[in-house]
Order: C-alpha cells, then sequence, then structure tokens
C-alpha cells in the first residue's frame, strides 16, 4: 500500500508539472491506472518469490508466502490488476499505457529474478522505480522530450543511495534469501562511497532545471536553493553511513531519502504554480 501510493504520489506531481489547465478526470485516470501497474507488480513479485519470502523477516508474513492466498488467486489478482492498469493508462494516451507496461515487465521478468543473481538488479530495478515521475508529464502531454527525460533522472539517480540504504540494514534477511542487493555485495566502504557518488549525482540532476536546458521544465533559483539543500541533508546522512558504518546510519539515510523525493517533488510543483 505505501509503495503504491508513494508511486501515485510521484506520477500525479509529474502531471502537475507537465499540465497547464488541471483535468481531474486524467488525473483521477492516472492515480488508478498507476495503483492498478504498481499493484500488479507486487503481486507478480510475490509469485515469482514466494519460496524466497518465507526465508526472510520481514516477508514472510506477505499473502502468498504464508499461505493465506494461493498462488492461483494471486496469478488473477495480477493479471486483472494489469489489464485495468493498461486499460486506464491508454484511456489517457498510448504513450502512458506503454511505460505502464514497460515497467510491469522489467520489474517482474528482469528485475525480480536478477536479485538472486547479481547487484546490477538495483540498477534494472532503478528504472521501473524511477518511471512514475515521468509517467505524471506523459500523461499531461502526451511526448515525451526532455522533461519527462529530466524527472526521470532524478528518481532514477535517487534509487540507488534509497535501495542501498534498505540493502544494507536489511541485509542480513536478504543474505537469507540470496538476494544481491548492495554493489560490492558486502556492508563495506565500497557501498558507503558508492552510495555517497549517487546521492551527489542526484544532488546535480534535480537542480538542472534551474539552468534552463529542460524545455518546459523550468526551476527558479530559490527553489533550486532549496532543492539543493535538500540533497545536501541527503548526502550528509550518506556520508554519515559511510563513516559509522552501522545499519542504523543505513536505516536513517533510508527515512530521508524518502523524505528527500517527496519534498524535492512538492517544491518543483509548488514552484511551477508560483512563477
Amino acid at each position: 500500500m505505501r509503495l503504491a501510493l508513494s508511486v501515485v504520489f510521484s506520477s500525479i506531481a509529474g502531471y502537475l508539472l507537465g499540465v497547464d489547465t488541471v483535468d481531474f478526470k486524467t488525473l483521477i485516470l492516472l492515480a488508478f491506472g498507476g495503483y492498478f501497474m504498481v499493484g500488479a507488480s507486487n503481486a507478480f513479485n510475490q509469485i515469482i518469490e514466494k519460496d524466497l519470502d518465507a526465508l526472510m523477516s520481514r516477508t514472510k508474513n506477505r499473502p502468498v508466502p504464508s499461505g493465506r492466498m494461493s498462488v492461483t488467486t494471486a496469478f488473477i489478482i495480477a493479471s486483472v490488476f494489469t489489464l485495468l492498469g493498461i486499460i486506464i493508462l491508454y484511456t489517457i494516451n498510448k504513450q502512458t499505457a506503454m511505460f505502464g507496461a514497460i515497467s510491469i515487465f522489467l520489474y517482474a521478468c528482469v528485475y525480480t529474478p536478477l536479485k538472486t543473481k547479481t547487484p546490477l538488479a538495483v540498477f534494472v530495478g532503478a528504472i521501473p522505480g524511477a518511471i512514475p515521475f515521468m509517467l505524471g508529464w506523459v500523461a499531461a502531454t502526451d511526448n515525451f522530450g526532455i522533461e519527462p527525460g529530466t524527472l526521470f533522472a532524478l528518481q532514477f539517480f535517487w534509487q540507488f543511495p534509497h535501495f542501498w540504504a534498505i540493502g544494507w540494514f536489511l541485509f542480513n534477511d536478504y543474505e537469507k534469501a540470496g538476494f544481491f542487493m548492495l554493489p560490492t555485495g558486502k556492508q563495506d566502504k565500497g557501498t558507503a562511497v558508492q552510495t555517497i557518488m549517487y546521492s551527489i549525482w542526484t544532488m546535480l540532476v534535480s537542480i538542472i532545471p534551474v539552468f534552463g536546458f529542460t524545455g518546459r521544465l523550468e526551476l527558479s533559483i530559490i527553489a533550486a536553493i532549496i532543492v539543493f539543500a535538500l540533497g545536501l541533508w541527503m548526502l550528509y546522512y550518506a556520508i554519515r553511513l559511510f563513516k559509522l558504518m552501522t545499519e542504523k546510519a543505513a536505516r536513517q539515510l533510508m527515512l530521508v531519502s524518502v523524505s528527500y523525493i517527496t519534498l524535492v517533488q512538492i517544491v518543483y510543483v509548488i514552484d511551477k504554480f508560483l512563477r
């Protein structure tokens, strides 16, 4: 539920950035379509990983691995959600439906199987994870260009410090299922350094619109300063993880990263309507 709502929030933020006049019918369709797409991805993921989920403390009580729901029932739900999601997004425009379908495919058919094979799974998973922010703009404009590409890049780079922080404080749990979530495969300085580097990349991408290179996606100087300051806040906790190397520091970075992406999207939207 929380993941689905965060995706819907990102999509709505992207939509508000792309429109000249808000069409509430489209906004509602986007919210429901996005929710169904995330639900479908999660359902397929739990079907594929049901045996592995049963090994981990944080996932063993999910409906399928706990036995509260059969695989058949879960597959029906996943299939129905996929169809509903694609149909609803298609009523907005074809490109929105296409990107939604790509997101489900990458998450369920590429990212999920790769999690037990290579740390590069996080790179693949960052693609569907970054689509929602961009999807909102495409829903608003029926166009994919530099603007939604920038929104995609921002949320793409943000995925790495966010998920590596999760992979760090849940390392022992993930290890039970054989998941490779950290770039070096270990809770070491190499992983912490890469977390810092991707936090910096996220900060830099987040202020690109202030320079006027991103078409209709603009950012005022004041908003850019606020966004950059938020990035420094996340970077501080990434550096703190490097210094302390503890699960507590990783958990704090994860929580800050969630607040960061939410606040940045809010600043982007407020700045647009105040300019």
